[in-house]
């Protein structure tokens, strides 16, 4: 029985067909330089590709019995399809890296060093990244904000291209929610956590899946799966009303009895009346998005539904 660690990659993919004889070609010659140190396996999740991807990966499982791989029985987002990763990974530990190349893999070397001197999380920090201004910005400033109200800090400028220790791995098993925030999730765990520093590079083939609107999405998981503090403000900002309201009372029923010639204000009571229902409609939404995630959770439903397996035992199969 072979006693050196094994060293699990997993790697979610959406309709990647150009990109995977590159990464595997790439994968291949990093189990080739770490080969006397390490064992590598390869866990692909098909979020139900639509073009050649699953038919390459099958062929290149049929050839390496390290490439393992399921395919799912739609898309279920790119978060869960991380997780579905985790959760059916051998290794004893564990890096998390994209389809597309712009993280490089021979950074797992580097990985692997901080991971033997005892860091068990150990994640890229971007440098710089091949985008637009605007975009780029935005992120920032998510990250920004992310990181200011979570109830811990979350570190900025890092994706999900990371190496993660099985004892952080076994404790994110235990982490229950429906719309995983996993780089939230992982920095709240503890563990001594380190980032390295690279330079993101263009997509090889392709373009991006990650929609400005699922960039959105992605965000706000961050923040209300990770803080209170909106349902806080919220509270803060209904009692500052309040207050607001007493006072300008009190104002208005001594001014009236002062000026009792003053004409009515129709135009304030309207302003007043208008911004009274969308100050309460936005309380009712932070509320619904902390009720939609109990709700979710509540509903009990699967990361993910496996159509397909390759190279994996029916007893592994744990979704």
């Amino acid at each position: 029985m072979n006693s050196l660690p094994l060293i699990s990659i997993a790697i979610p993919v959406l309709n990647e067909a150009g990109n995977l004889d590159a990464l595997y070609a790439r994968l291949n010659r990093l189990g080739m330089a770490v080969g006397e140190c390490y064992r590598l396996e390869f866990i692909f999740t098909d979020n139900h590709s639509d073009d050649e991807t699953w038919q390459k990966i099958s062929a290149l499982a049929a050839a390496d019995p390290r490439v393992r791989a399921m395919r799912f029985s739609k898309n279920f987002g790119f978060q869960r399809s991380i997780l579905a990763n985790y959760f059916h990974a051998s290794g004893d530990a564990v890096m998390q890296i994209d389809a597309d190349l712009q993280d490089p893999p021979e950074l797992l070397e580097q990985f692997l060093t901080l991971w033997q001197q005892g860091y068990h999380v150990v994640y890229g920090v971007r440098r710089k990244r091949p985008e637009g201004r605007f975009l780029a910005g935005l992120r920032r400033f998510g990250y920004w904000i992310i990181d200011k109200i979570s109830e811990h800090p979350i570190p900025r400028d890092a994706g999900d291209f990371r190496l993660i220790d099985r004892k952080v791995l076994e404790a994110l098993k235990k982490y229950r929610t429906a719309n995983p925030y996993l780089r939230g999730a992982i920095a709240g765990l503890g563990f001594r956590q380190i980032g390295v520093p690279y330079d993101r590079q263009a997509r090889l083939s392709g373009t991006s899946k990650f929609s400005f609107f699922q960039l959105i999405h992605l965000g706000l998981s961050g923040v209300f799966n990770h803080s209170v503090v909106p349902l806080r403000l919220s509270t803060y900002a209904g009692g500052f009303l309040v207050i607001v309201s007493a006072l300008s009372a009190i104002y208005y029923v001594i001014l009236k009895l002062i000026r009792p010639d003053l004409p009515q204000g129709l135009a304030s009571i309207h302003i007043l009346v208008l911004f009274g229902i969308g100050f309460q409609a936005l309380l009712l939404g932070v509320l619904g998005e902390y009720m939609l995630r109990i709700y979710l959770i509540l509903r009990g439903e699967p990361v993910a539904i496996i159509e397909q397996s390759l190279n994996f035992h029916p007893d592994e199969l744990k979704l």
